[in-house]
Order: C-alpha cells, then sequence, then structure tokens
C-alpha cells in the first residue's frame, strides 16, 4: 500500500512539472494538453438533475420517474440495447440457450462496484429477483421465472419459450449490501455521495470513466409540471419526459425524440355487435391514418405503427402489415365483404381525458365516418374508462401500453395480460400461433397472416418520449431511450 501512494505521489509531482510549462495555446477543447497528456476541467457546479426525495434512490424500490433515470447513470445493465433494440454485452460477457426455457449469462470476473467491490454472479441473481418484484421493471419480466448463480455464469429460467429474452435483461445490476451511508451500489458511471448532508452523484473513474462533470448536483423537484419549468428556466440541466401529456407545447429548451416502446392502439370488444365481424375490424384498420395520428395527436412524438412490433426493432420491426396512410377504398371493400353492407354502422370510441388519446379519437373518427361508419366518441373519467373496460361495456377503446424490450404481445395474447380486454380467445388462433413462433413451431410470418385475418386489435402509433435539456449545455446530445446519458463525459457548460 505504502508503495502505492509514493507512485500517486511521484505521479503527481511529474503531471505539476509538465502543467508549469504549458502556454495559453496548449489549452483547447475544454482540456489542457502537455506532452501527449490531456486533463479534462472539472465543471462540478453547473449540472443539476431533478430527483424525488420523499421515493427511494434504490433502483428496485423506485416508484418515479425521476429516480428511475438516476439509476441509468449508477447502475450497468447486463446487456444495453441499441436504437434498434439490438442487444450488446455490457456486465456480462456473452450468452447462450441451453435450451429453450434456459439462458446461460457468462459474467466478467474481474468487475467491480464503484464501492470497490468485487461484483458476483450472487449479485446479479439478487438483482434478477428484486428486479422481478419492482414497480419499475416487474411487468415487464414475467417471463423470467427465476436464477441462480453457478461458477463465474448465471443461469435464468423462463417461464415460456422465448428467443428474445435477452433483450429482457436491461435492468440495473446492484450490490447485495448498500454502502456506509446506506445507499445503493452499482458499478456504473456515478455513485450516490453524501455531501453535507445532501445527496450528490459522483463520477465512478475506476474504470476509465473521464468526464468534465465529476460532481452532479441532484434538486427535489417531484411534480412533472415544476420539472418541465425547471428545465426551461435552467434549475437543472436535463430531464426526460415520457409525454404522457404533450408537454413539447411548454417547453423551450433544447429536445431531442427518442423511441419508446408505448403502443397506442385500438382495443376492440370481439363481443360487439359490429365489432364481432373480422372485415369490420379490417376495415377499421385500413382507415386508420397513422401518419396523421402520429404527426398530429402527437406532435410528431410517435411512429406509425406499420406492423404488430416496433418499427425500430431490427430483427423483426421492417415487416410491413399496415399502411402508414389510410387506404380508404380498400376499408369500404372489407366493409362490403361483411355482413354489414347497406347498413348504417354505428360505432363509439371510448377514451379517458389524456389529450393525446382526446385528439387520436378525433381524428379516428373522421376517417372511419369517411369509409362510412356513423362514429361518436364516448369521453369518461379515467376510473370510469377503465372499468368500462374491464366489463366489455364499449365497442372501440383508445388504449396505451408499454411492451417490454423483447417485443413480446403476451399482454394481449395471455389471459393475464394488461390488454386483454375485449379479446375472444375461443374464435382467434393467432395467440396459439404466436406462442408456437416463440417455442419455434412456427414461423413468423404465420402469425402475421393469422393477425392480418383476425385483427385481435389495431396498432396505430408507438409514442415517442424526449429528452430536454439546457441550451447552454455543450456536446453532441447521444442519449436515448434506457441510456439517457450515453455519452456524458462529453458534456459540459465550459465557455
Amino acid at each position: 500500500m505504502k508503495k502505492r501512494y509514493i507512485a500517486l505521489f511521484l505521479t503527481a509531482i511529474l503531471i505539476l512539472t509538465l502543467f508549469s510549462g504549458c502556454t495559453s495555446s496548449d489549452n483547447q477543447n475544454n482540456s489542457t494538453t502537455t506532452t501527449g497528456i490531456a486533463v479534462k476541467e472539472a465543471d462540478n457546479s453547473t449540472f443539476k438533475l431533478s430527483y424525488t426525495q420523499s421515493d427511494s434512490l434504490d433502483p428496485f424500490k423506485a416508484k418515479t420517474q425521476n429516480n428511475q433515470v438516476l439509476a441509468s447513470l449508477v447502475f450497468e445493465s447486463l446487456f444495453d440495447l441499441d436504437e434498434n433494440f439490438e442487444p450488446s454485452a455490457n456486465i456480462a460477457t456473452g450468452y447462450a440457450f441451453t435450451n429453450s426455457k434456459t439462458l446461460k449469462i457468462d459474467i466478467n470476473p474481474q468487475l467491480k462496484f464503484s464501492d470497490g467491490k468485487s461484483l458476483s454472479p450472487e449479485d446479479v441473481v439478487f438483482s434478477i429477483h428484486a428486479a422481478k418484484k419492482s414497480p419499475a421493471y416487474g411487468s415487464g419480466l414475467s417471463c423470467i421465472g427465476s436464477a441462480e448463480a453457478q461458477g463465474s455464469c448465471v443461469i435464468i429460467h423462463l417461464n415460456y419459450p422465448n428467443p428474445n429474452a435477452v433483450n429482457l435483461l436491461t435492468f440495473p445490476i446492484a450490490s447485495i449490501k448498500d454502502d456506509k451511508d446506506g445507499f445503493p451500489v452499482g458499478s456504473g458511471r456515478y455513485s450516490y455521495k453524501n455531501s453535507g448532508g445532501k445527496v450528490v452523484l459522483k463520477a465512478n473513474t475506476q474504470n476509465g470513466f473521464d468526464p468534465y462533470i465529476t460532481t452532479i448536483t441532484l434538486v427535489n423537484i417531484a411534480a412533472s409540471d415544476s420539472i418541465d419549468n425547471a428545465v426551461n428556466i435552467g434549475n437543472i440541466s436535463y430531464a426526460f419526459r415520457d409525454m404522457s401529456s404533450d408537454t413539447s407545447k411548454r417547453l423551450s429548451c433544447a429536445k431531442k425524440a427518442v423511441a419508446m416502446n408505448n403502443l397506442i392502439f385500438i382495443g376492440i370488444n370481439h363481443a360487439g355487435e359490429t365489432t364481432s365481424n373480422t372485415h369490420i375490424r379490417r376495415a377499421i384498420s385500413l382507415a386508420a391514418d397513422r401518419q396523421i395520428i402520429a404527426e398530429s395527436a402527437y406532435s410528431g412524438y410517435a411512429s406509425p405503427a406499420t406492423s404488430t412490433f416496433h418499427p425500430d426493432f431490427k430483427s423483426i420491426g421492417s415487416i410491413n402489415l399496415f399502411s402508414k396512410t389510410a387506404d380508404t377504398a380498400t376499408a369500404k371493400q372489407s366493409i362490403i365483404q361483411s355482413t354489414f353492407s347497406g347498413k348504417k354502422l354505428s360505432i363509439s370510441i371510448l377514451v379517458d381525458t389524456n389529450e393525446n388519446k382526446i385528439s387520436c379519437a378525433n381524428l379516428l373518427k373522421t376517417q372511419l365516418e369517411a369509409a362510412g361508419f356513423r362514429v361518436k366518441i364516448d369521453k369518461k373519467s379515467v376510473k370510469e374508462y377503465r372499468t368500462r373496460i374491464k366489463n366489455n361495456n364499449y365497442d372501440l377503446y383508445i388504449g396505451e401500453i408499454k411492451l417490454s424490450d423483447d417485443m413480446s404481445l403476451y399482454p394481449f395474447f395471455d389471459t393475464k395480460g394488461g390488454a386483454k380486454f375485449g379479446i375472444n380467445f375461443k374464435q382467434i388462433k393467432c395467440d396459439d400461433i404466436y406462442k408456437e413462433y416463440l417455442s419455434g413451431k412456427s414461423e413468423l410470418g404465420q402469425f402475421i397472416l393469422a393477425f392480418n385475418e383476425e385483427m385481435p386489435y389495431i396498432p396505430l402509433v408507438y409514442k415517442k418520449g424526449m429528452i430536454c435539456y439546457s441550451k447552454a449545455l455543450k456536446g453532441d446530445m447521444q442519449g436515448y431511450y434506457g441510456n439517457f446519458f450515453s455519452n456524458i463525459d462529453s458534456w459540459n457548460f465550459i465557455s
């Protein structure tokens, strides 16, 4: 240990000696350059993030978006997903399916947490089980049954076959034990620290992370509107907004749209007099102009759903099942093929008080009327909206669901799924074909054809989120959903 301190002391003397010879022309690109050595200037007083003081900083207990976003700075995951939902190894070094329901994950034995303790497979197992119970990650991890440590590996047992299960392994990996101050510990770029009784984030430089911003101030701002105002006036430097309401019109800061896996869809009552007919359901889909809905109802913060999967999902999202624009002529042909040709087609659209959904319903009303429907919009409180959906008391409803990163459609096709309402599982086959596709017993194309034939629900658009940040912040903003701070090491306010 004494040798290490002597070496550090000699290194410091060498660096000071080198700096003494620098001139003003050596200081370029916000760094001090010497002969072969570049040291970034610290920028420790300007960058501020909002957090919710009353909420937990434990990533598996945090309930607010505020604190969940912070987790991506403090904790690393087994795998990262890029903007095409393609996984790349992070804490993990690789993976393999030993059978259709067992996933073996290799862990780098050299990795350490920010407190210097080794990151073990037992920590990973702890994190998997904690994530399954958490408000932030639990709903998307129903595929994962259990996990166990095996040497330097972790064995994950799946509840059902899922070829994209590795995409789910993007939740935080935390140490089993908190640090001496009671803060949860990760292996990420920053760590929670106590600074004069206040919580800050300090850069974790032990793995070569070299940012300008080595200290991040946390500001207690819980209310959504207050966060929008704070980033507008510069009280905080950066925020992620999930566009649960149309905040884009209220924000005057710098903005960047980011893809999310939040699907806006038309839920259909299969027991309805008209909506039980598959030709009518296809006519509704054909009449919908997804491009206009994305641009108008969601102010451009949405992408048309041209498939049952996200269009950015590289593996299978490129399949075009639905047109971006309305095909009114073909919709009319589909009505002719139904038993309702020549009759008055009255239909209602149930919607809650969300302004984006109301706008979506109004646009859809116009589009359906152009195809020959008579449409009524049924706007209800959120409580009554949910009650009526559960009781199948509607024709159509405008719904939203966040799909998991493996693009699982189980929320629609499982009898316990969060978006199963209205679907008659006794009359459709595409749910069984989907499960056969996951297990390798049928091709994806067979599911797509069955879905198009039966149209159990109608995908409309995938909502986008927004990264908003101070106009004074320098650096190329490369953040995206799930990796909001991807190149934070280059961000600074240095003039």
